[in-house]
């Protein structure tokens, strides 16, 4: 399980009356946060709120949320497609496991993931929706199914990585 954070006291002060002036997506994720939503969820809200990437950690050096459960996420792996984003061959071998993953675990609930993943022209706009895409199997499925696909994804590709 990833951490979860509720907003503080000054956190609930800044939604009634808008004092500190947050930026429209600080805001928004500000918002969102509600003690039931972990990193993983809110992280990939960001991307579609125009937030920055570490808006979760701007709002909590400025008290506005704090964390109330769970354990910390591992760290994060290095990108999948750094030095790489163009490669044909990245890209085809990403494509075909997130097509097939959308198939398999979503199903017709995940035609408009996969209409995302046709837009996507190279590995790294790929990589880009995969937080989106463990979001969506993480609810239709698990949060923890998700995360194992996500970890298989990655020890698949790797060797593409590092070949």
């Amino acid at each position: 399980m990833a951490l979860l954070h509720a907003k503080t006291a000054a956190g609930r002060q800044e939604i009634d009356d808008r004092a500190r002036r947050l930026p429209a997506a600080l805001r928004s994720i500000l918002l969102m946060v509600d003690g039931q939503r972990d990193d993983d969820e809110l992280r990939a809200l960001l991307p579609g709120l125009r937030a920055p990437p570490d808006a979760l950690e701007q709002l909590l050096a400025q008290g506005l949320i704090e964390k109330v459960g769970g354990t910390a996420a591992p760290a994060r792996s290095p990108a999948l497609t750094e030095g790489r984003g163009q490669d044909p061959e990245l890209y085809r071998r990403l494509y075909d496991l997130m097509s097939e993953s959308v198939r398999r675990h979503l199903g017709l609930k995940g035609y408009f993931m996969q209409l995302k993943i046709e837009r996507c022209t190279d590995a790294a706009a790929l990589e880009q929706l995969l937080p989106d895409l463990v979001a969506a199997i993480g609810k239709a499925r698990s949060t923890a199914l998700a995360n194992r696909w996500l970890e298989e994804t990655r020890q698949q590709l790797e060797p593409a990585v590092l070949g």
